[in-house]
């Protein structure tokens, strides 16, 4: 791996150097390297691109890794990935993205994450995308998720777009059944004319299931935001979605949350916001030494966290 691969997997796995314990790290269109291990496996699949996992049952406190990277400048890159997780588990997954365009043309990268988790098991799925690059071509990402959990099951979902990304349109499915839960924590931030939008349909499927989704996004300068966030309950169950987002330059956010209740003991609730970060705490970071700027970073930081 060169300095530009070694740097992305950083940004985007928390990585430096090979990962432990099982991995597909997927460069330009193409496997780099992989490691299987006696509980997880990682197959290649053979009617598109993209891999299957098989993570067998009971298995515990394990993580698999499966970054992608482009750094060649008109690439158009499309994965079909499937996670098959076995009952009584509790592993971490870590994907995630990086871009680095240095040409004119655009590269693309389009992932669709496909996750059958079984009874009682628990899942914990990191995301994060990363752009950079001097050239003129575009970095655009559009990753697909969708989640079935089963009896007694859990997911969390942490997806994080920070940086470098002018395009992206994400849609996540979580489809909650009897005594499970979704969680999707969401961040998100936007510059220059970057444009994001972000689709979300969590659908409680069983008797006291759980649904949680927590947005948090920042618009700064001229870029564009749009979020629909669905919660739907078909069955006796909790939801609650919230979305907060904050306004800078002459950026723009649409937030259109909505909760569907198709069965009479669905408790479901949403909440927006939207607005500029607010005089008084600017003054008060600047009362403590901090130039403007950096007392608006430290808040940014603070409210993604």
């Amino acid at each position: 791996m060169n300095n530009v691969d070694i740097r992305l997997l950083k940004e985007i796995a928390d990585l430096e150097g090979t990962p432990k314990g099982a991995y597909n790290i997927r460069k330009n269109g193409q496997l780099d390297s992989r490691k299987t291990t006696a509980n997880i496996d990682i197959v290649t699949k053979e009617d598109k691109p993209g891999i299957d996992i098989h993570i067998k049952p009971g298995t515990k406190h394990q993580s698999v890794h499966i970054p992608v990277l482009l750094t060649e400048t008109g690439l158009d890159d499309l994965v079909y990935n499937d996670f098959f997780i076995g009952p009584d588990c509790d592993v971490v997954i870590v994907a995630g993205c990086g871009i680095h365009n240095e040409g004119s043309e655009t590269s693309k990268h389009d992932g669709v994450h496909t996750f059958y988790v079984g009874e009682n098991s628990k899942v914990h799925y990191v995301e994060k995308h990363y752009g950079e690059g001097e050239g003129t071509g575009e970095r655009i990402m559009n990753p697909q998720t969708i989640v079935y959990l089963e009896k007694g099951a859990s997911i969390q979902l942490d997806t994080t777009q920070l940086r470098g990304v002018d395009s992206t349109r994400r849609y996540t499915k979580v489809v909650v059944k009897e005594d499970a839960e979704g969680f999707i924590n969401e961040k998100l931030l936007t510059h220059g004319k970057q444009k994001a939008e972000s689709e979300m349909d969590v659908i409680l499927a069983g008797p006291n299931a759980k649904g949680r989704v927590v947005s948090r996004s920042v618009a700064q300068d001229e870029s564009q935001q749009i979020f629909y966030p669905r919660m739907i309950g078909d069955a006796a169950g909790f939801g609650h979605v919230q979305c907060d987002s904050i306004l800078m330059g002459n950026s723009k956010i649409q937030s259109i949350p909505a909760i569907t209740a198709n069965h009479p003991d669905a408790q479901l609730i949403h909440e927006a916001a939207i607005g500029r970060i607010a005089g008084d705490q600017i003054l008060k970071l600047m009362t403590l030494g901090l130039t403007e700027e950096e007392a608006e970073e430290e808040i940014l930081r603070g409210f993604l966290g």
